[in-house]
């Protein structure tokens, strides 16, 4: 389950919505089992999809001796969440849309959610302790971005100038233009600031277009940022 949900992240940090949201369909089917297991009181070796999700997560509703979030909340997110990568262009050709952010951040919201109220009820948290996980598990993604209409912010002015780059970056759906990522950045500066996205490019960290003002998040700067990302949670939790 943190093999998938993990997916989930990593592949909406680089942009892939196909895979993020193809993890999300797996997530679907570990929970499943999950919760039928804890039911029954015994779980299989493996996880498995039943034959007619919906219906399947419908009995977990009669499960009246588990938490209720284990007999109702999940059981009914489980379907809307495998409808996204069932019939909506992810797994299957022909469906309403193709693959995109919309999808992304649905899927990736729930995941967050579920895994989060797993973590609670399995762990036996108070409320203090329960909150710091669903914290730590719901804003990871970019926790240090501020976004209000077309301005985005770095809120640690502290960071080094490239990882404010990076984390701007990482925080938009699609390429962002530099001149908004200068105007982000704040930095008077922009020779420098352009000097240090090429550097950024030469190490594949972004795709940047000088010519036409553009610059894209490639997968190890991605991978980079995550890291840096994690770093900044576990501090907090120090």
């Amino acid at each position: 389950m943190i093999q998938e949900y993990s997916s989930i992240v990593q592949n909406y940090m680089e942009r892939r919505w196909t895979p993020s949201e193809l993890s999300g369909g797996k997530l679907c089917e570990i929970v499943f089992t999950i919760l039928d297991g804890y039911a029954k009181g015994k779980y299989p070796v493996g996880p498995s999809k039943p034959s007619r999700f919906v219906d399947a997560c419908r009995k977990l509703e009669q499960n009246s001796a588990v938490p209720r979030s284990f007999q109702i909340l999940i059981p009914r997110l489980l379907p809307a969440l495998y409808e996204i990568r069932s019939n909506r262009g992810v797994g299957h050709t022909g469906g309403e849309v193709d693959p995109n952010h919309m999808d992304a951040v649905a899927v990736l919201s729930l995941a967050n959610w579920i895994l989060a109220e797993l973590v609670r009820v399995f762990h036996n948290l108070n409320i203090e302790e329960a909150q710091l996980v669903v914290d730590s598990l719901t804003e990871r993604r970019i926790p240090l971005v501020w976004q209000f209409g077309n301005m985005n912010r770095v809120l640690n002015p502290d960071l080094p100038l490239q990882d404010q780059i990076l984390l701007l970056i990482a925080s938009s759906p699609a390429e962002v233009k530099t001149d908004d990522l200068f105007k982000w950045v704040g930095y008077q500066n922009k020779k420098y600031l352009k000097k240090i996205l090429r550097e950024m490019h030469d190490l594949r960290y972004v795709e940047y277009d000088e010519t036409i003002g553009s610059v894209l998040m490639l997968p190890p700067g991605a991978k980079y940022i995550q890291n840096r990302i994690a770093e900044t949670d576990a501090t907090k939790r120090n």
